[in-house]
């Protein structure tokens, strides 16, 4: 792909010269088949209210959403939709962000795409199918997966862009979600979908099917249901040029030395009858048998010992650290590592997957009868969904503990050891002469090679996940005399899904801890020690892949395993072994009345009023092959300490709404809702709007209100889990002076502490205010114009705190911080109330059409301006600034966003040209933003380039029953900007930012509809 400029006056331009060369223009939230109370002007019920009322005159900040607008943009399901949103933030809610490793609260999110209105995070996004909720995702707890949703069966989409807790209770602090089906279908239709890239790669197939027969008004009764398929094809890292680690220019490079070609190190001996390393290695040890003051173990041209790695491809003559796929010189100044100048690094970006496979099979069943003025229904829905995260492969670094691996001298490998051992000897003679082949005490020829390794025979790690997901519903509405109207209802929703392991783990073959080995029950007491409970390759000398390292049947260093090896590495495979699951279920009944109380001057005064009962439930299972009663399968995060019986609540609920049209111009309405909830105790929450329009062209609304979120059960009930840290940038922030380099300025030593995370059982609820102001013009009947002030307060901020938050506050976090000897070797980053968050912002909105060339140009821009993103975590402490600013997690504020397009329609023929734009932001840097080394390399990019990407497509409606649309995405190809992501501290991210950017490229659309 490449990037090009011409587009910034292409597209945002575009819209607006459109609209203002318009004599008029109509509001584009109209509906298509069933209701049509967008475009005749009814009163219905819509989304953040409980009075019926015409969406084109409501005081809420309501956007429309019809398949035509999803057509327009090539949008095929529910993730695309809420990633085109410009009101939604840009949080690791997609797939693609959540496809490498992720700790914490991400660890439970296989397989979840989830919406994020407002930056305010995914469990305050309320998500409802047709007014109520569904069940979250069974892994999560918390979060909704919109793949869930039947999208073929989806008439429209209502997102409220406002908090509304006083009317759905926990959860609406960013705003509202309603995805609303079909009601009154009758016939047939049928629908293809293909999305491809220009590369040929990542496709995205759906087939959809929806019927339905009876006519609500005539027969008294329908009948419909609806199906649809999908397969979203894999992209890898590898598969796209913007995906690059190695760039040192730009401040970029991974602080990684396992790589497919080996990387030698020393380790000190291990204990007796462990591995086989006890009478030391080729390079010697870190303390024991140190290497590091001879002079034949110095970097050539230097006094510095090679005790950060030696790669034999970057010895002087080598071959190169680039010939390995992926490979590059390891950055020993970025990372301030002087002894890895002779070590190679990996890409890990590239093994990772940019697009996740999945499979989804949604469907939905509707039946609708009228009993005279009265109206029942039942409906239910399911999804089934596999998807498959892959990841880099594994790396293993040789320890003499829990991981005591070698590459030996024996029969097997004396070729490749002796290879070895003179590319090495030649330029680090303290291990001896080159050509010496005599294992005797002058040399240390003989002595195994101790070494850090990524197992590309292994296969990427992976993970599959399988979630299926239903919910039943039934309910009635109809008059209860005079203008009073009820509705009653119920719904059952689950959400089961289960982790599974794929390619890439295998069996330990050792005990990982001291306490494993003595609760394993074999008579072992010590970490390193043989776990016979593993499985034992043939030809090994012991279990698990440990067993095949010590025998020299895996080599280390050749790109190629023998038939031998591969057969060994699946004969100690864990693939199919349970990772987890999870269940999470909600069981609802909802009554509500309405009609109207009196009249004023301006109106009749209208009321609400309702009660709500939910019982929502969660369990969490762990996997068998976690226990210690069970062989360790090297490097799985199997999350066992999270295990949870099923954990139930309550929520009991009751509201009240009035509309008051206190005169002709102004209206006001004011709502309250009293929820309570199991072990929270009781809230109240009000909400108070008000319409004032002096003339029928110009609306100004307000809103105020507040809102709660209580914890997930995860975040209550999450047992504790440690952590280890891989990287090498931390300082000890109390003895490191602000600016200071990694081991180089006194007291900045690198330190590489465990981590703690988990659930907290004193968690309270987020509480939030939010207000909004805005006007609304209608200069003619064919031109909308909006523009809405919106502001959160959130305090008692539910989450968990990140280590550089930690570090940046450690004064004020002591009970988190745990030394010992002086160093800090365990933070604790547990689930807790933090602070306070602050966000704001303008919404901006235009539609307009007019005639023109015989048929009709329309066209329509929407845009968020991101004013205040800050959060502090007491307070006492002041706020800190995060918009605009990258974050290695959470939301990622853009100061801008906006999605514009044109249209020309005539006589079933569409043709549509649109942008996509997301605004710049501050990079980030290595090792950190504190300590910015990136800073210093001379193509270092302070600022992340805008994205902004071109769409069109072209539609053709045949004799009212086959419509066919084509079109293309990403026209000119634009690469996503380069951004730093890479965290050293997990090994993941890379070049580009999954949050913001699609990896795929430019791509070509075609899509068919037939109805009978």
């Amino acid at each position: 792909m490449r990037n090009t400029s011409l587009g910034v006056a292409l597209a945002t331009g575009t819209a607006f010269l459109a609209l203002i060369a318009m004599p008029g223009a109509a509001m584009a939230q109209t509906a298509s088949d069933g209701d049509s109370a967008e475009s005749d002007g009814k009163a219905i019920v819509v989304t953040g209210s409980r009075i019926k009322q015409d969406p084109s005159k409501s005081a809420l900040p309501l956007e429309i959403v019809t398949p035509d607008d999803l057509s327009r943009e090539s949008i095929s399901s529910p993730e695309q939709f809420i990633s085109y949103l410009a009101s939604n933030g840009n949080g690791a809610d997609n797939l693609a962000s959540n496809s490498d490793v992720v700790t914490g609260a991400a660890r439970g999110t296989n397989g979840l795409s989830a919406a994020n209105l407002r930056g305010q995070g995914a469990s305050s996004t309320l998500v409802l199918l047709n007014g109520r909720r569904v069940a979250a995702h069974g892994l999560s707890g918390s979060a909704v997966d919109v793949n869930q949703i039947p999208f073929s069966a989806i008439e429209r989409i209502e997102v409220l862009k406002d908090g509304a807790s006083a009317i759905y209770g926990t959860d609406a602090i960013g705003g509202v979600i309603n995805y609303i089906t079909k009601k009154n279908f009758t016939g047939i239709t049928a629908s293809g979908f293909v999305d491809i890239t220009e590369a040929g790669d990542a496709p995205i197939y759906r087939l959809s099917g929806t019927a339905g027969y009876g006519k609500l008004d005539e027969q008294g009764f329908n009948i419909m249901g609806a199906v649809s398929k999908s397969w979203n094809g894999i992209l890898f890292g590898k598969d796209r040029d913007f995906v690059n680690g190695n760039q040192p220019n730009r401040g970029l490079s991974i602080d990684t030395r396992g790589t497919p070609i080996a990387t030698v190190f020393p380790i000190n001996p291990t204990a007796s009858g462990i591995g086989i390393t006890q009478g030391g290695t080729l390079f010697g040890g870190t303390t024991v048998g140190s290497l590091a003051t001879n002079p034949g173990f110095f970097i050539p041209g230097t006094t510095t010992a090679a005790n950060g790695g030696v790669n034999v491809l970057d010895l002087p003559g080598g071959a190169g650290c680039s010939t390995m796929d992926g490979g590059m010189p390891y950055d020993q100044v970025l990372w301030n590592t002087p002894g890895a100048a002779l070590a190679c690094a990996w890409d890990t970006g590239r093994a990772a997957t940019l697009q996740q496979p999945l499979e989804t099979l949604t469907w939905y069943g509707r039946a609708t009868a009228k009993l005279g003025e009265h109206e029942i229904f039942a409906e239910v829905t399911g999804s089934k969904a596999h998807s498959s995260k892959i990841f880099s492969n594994n790396q293993y670094t040789a320890n003499n503990t829990s991981l005591p691996i070698a590459y030996p001298l024996n029969s097997l490998t004396a070729s490749t050891y002796n290879t070895v051992y003179d590319q090495l000897a030649a330029v680090l003679p303290a291990i001896g002469a080159v050509g010496d082949r005599t294992v005797d005490s002058v040399g240390r020829y003989g002595l195994p090679i101790a070494f850090r390794w990524r197992c590309e025979a292994c296969g990427p790690r992976q993970y599959e996940t399988d979630t299926k997901t239903f919910r039943a519903a039934m309910g009635a509405e109809g008059p209860i005399g005079g203008s009073w109207e009820y509705r009653v209802g119920g719904s059952y929703a689950e959400s089961q899904a289960t982790s599974v392991l794929g390619s890439g783990y295998h069996f330990r073959g050792v005990f990982a801890s001291n306490a494993a080995a003595v609760a394993s029950g074999t008579g072992a007491t010590l970490a390193g020690q043989v776990d016979t409970r593993a499985p034992t390759a043939p030809g090994a000398s012991a279990p698990g892949i440990v067993g095949l390292f010590n025998s020299g049947i895996i080599n280390p260093f050749s790109l190629v395993q023998t038939p031998q090896a591969l057969a060994a590495l699946d004969a100690v495979s864990a693939k199919g072994t349970r990772l987890y699951g999870g269940k999470y279920t909600v069981w609802q009944a909802d009554a509500s009345i309405s009609g109207d109380l009196f009249e004023l001057p301006g109106g009749t005064v209208k009321f609400a009023a309702g009660v709500d009962y939910r019982r929502e439930g969660y369990g969490f299972d762990g996997s068998a092959a976690g226990a210690t009663t069970s062989p360790d399968i090297f490097n799985v995060a199997f999350d066992n300490v999270n295990q949870l019986a099923k954990k139930t609540r309550d929520v009991k609920a009751a509201y009240a709404e009035v509309l008051i049209p206190v005169f002709d111009m102004l209206e006001l309405t004011g709502a309250v809702r009293v929820d309570d909830y199991t072990g929270f105790g009781s809230t109240v929450n009000p909400k108070f709007t008000a319409k004032f329009q002096p003339v029928d062209w110009l609306m100004a609304r307000a809103s105020y209100g507040t809102g709660f979120r209580v914890p997930s059960f995860n975040q209550i009930f999450n047992g504790v889990t440690q952590s280890p840290n891989p990287g090498s940038s931390l300082t000890d922030p109390t003895t490191c002076p602000t600016g200071g380099t990694v081991n180089v300025t006194a007291g900045c030593t690198a330190i590489t502490p465990d981590s703690l995370s988990g659930g907290n059982l004193n968690l309270g609820p987020e509480t939030s205010e939010q207000y909004s102001a805005g006007l609304v013009l209608r200069p003619t009947s064919r031109i909308t114009l909006s523009a809405d002030y919106w502001n959160i307060a959130v305090d008692n901020v539910i989450g968990s705190i990140t280590i550089p938050q930690l570090f940046a506050n450690i004064a004020s976090f002591p009970e988190r911080i745990t030394r010992t000897n002086g160093i800090i070797t365990l933070v604790d980053l547990r689930t807790g109330n933090f602070g306070s968050r602050r966000t704001s912002g303008i919404d901006f909105m235009a539609r307009g059409n007019f005639d023109a060339l015989g048929g009709t140009i329309s066209a329509g821009f929407d845009a968020t301006l991101l004013l205040t993103k800050k959060e502090k975590l007491l307070p006492n402490l002041a706020y800190t600034n995060l918009r605009g600013v990258f974050s290695l997690s959470g939301d990622l504020g853009l100061k801008w966003k906006h999605n514009a397009y044109i249209s020309y329609a005539k006589d079933g023929f569409t043709m549509t040209f649109s942008q996509i734009y997301r605004g710049g932001y501050q990079n980030a840097g290595l090792p950190s933003l504190v300590n910015n080394i990136s800073a210093t390399r001379p193509d270092y990019n302070a600022r992340v380039k805008p994205y902004h990407v071109y769409n069109m497509s072209i539609s053709q409606l045949v004799a009212e029953r086959f419509k066919i649309t084509m079109g293309v995405k990403n026209i000119f190809n634009t690469d996503p900007p380069f951004a730093i992501t890479y965290d050293s501290n997990t090994g993941s991210g890379s070049s580009w930012e999954p949050r913001v950017a699609d990896p795929r490229g430019r791509s070509f659309t075609i899509s068919a509809e037939v109805k009978f």
